[in-house]
């Protein structure tokens, strides 16, 4: 009898040992796959989706989502705080694309892809965005919504480098 309580014993032992160790490398796999991905949740209207699952450092092509860190002026900390949540966007120009402005209304790569309001919902005023020869590196982001903030507007302007955080695939 106290031989099959110690066999018990013993193998109790080897399979937590066990469980702790599928554990710890579930743990690391998971921790790794964080590293590289996250979610994101678009509180805004200019977007369709509100969730988005984010592929970190994923370098975005003309049509994706890019998730940014927006530009830390005035205008972005009034309307979204000192530590405003990364803005996910669509890629409308890549750098070398031209972006032209006519009538307040803004086209990117021949194609008109936003509208120019003079002031937000709260009145501020909005200073356009920038136009020419989007830079390497960099990219024109908007949204379809007529209320989008985003690179036609001076506050966002072209997002480049460090600001992008990856791309992003709408999941709701």
């Amino acid at each position: 009898m106290e031989q099959a309580t110690d066999r018990r014993i013993f193998w109790r032992r080897w399979a937590a040992i066990g469980l702790l160790a599928a554990g710890l490398g579930g743990y690391d796999s998971l921790s790794a796959w964080g590293d590289a991905h996250g979610l994101l949740i678009n509180t805004s209207e200019s977007l369709p989706y509100w969730a988005f699952f984010v592929e970190k450092n994923a370098h975005p092509k003309r049509g994706d989502f890019v998730v940014f860190d927006p530009p830390k002026t005035e205008l972005v900390v009034g309307h979204f705080g000192a530590r405003p949540a990364a803005f996910a966007k669509i890629v409308y120009g890549v750098g070398g694309d031209e972006v032209v402005r006519r009538e307040g209304r803004v086209f990117v790569h021949g194609r008109e892809v936003a509208k120019l309001k003079p002031r937000t919902r709260k009145g501020e005023a909005l200073a356009a965005g920038p136009t020419g020869i989007v830079p390497a590196g960099c990219f024109y982001v908007g949204s379809p919504h007529p209320d989008g903030f985003d690179s036609r507007y001076a506050d966002i302007g072209f997002v480049c480098g460090r600001q992008v955080a990856g791309t992003g695939v709408p999941i709701l």
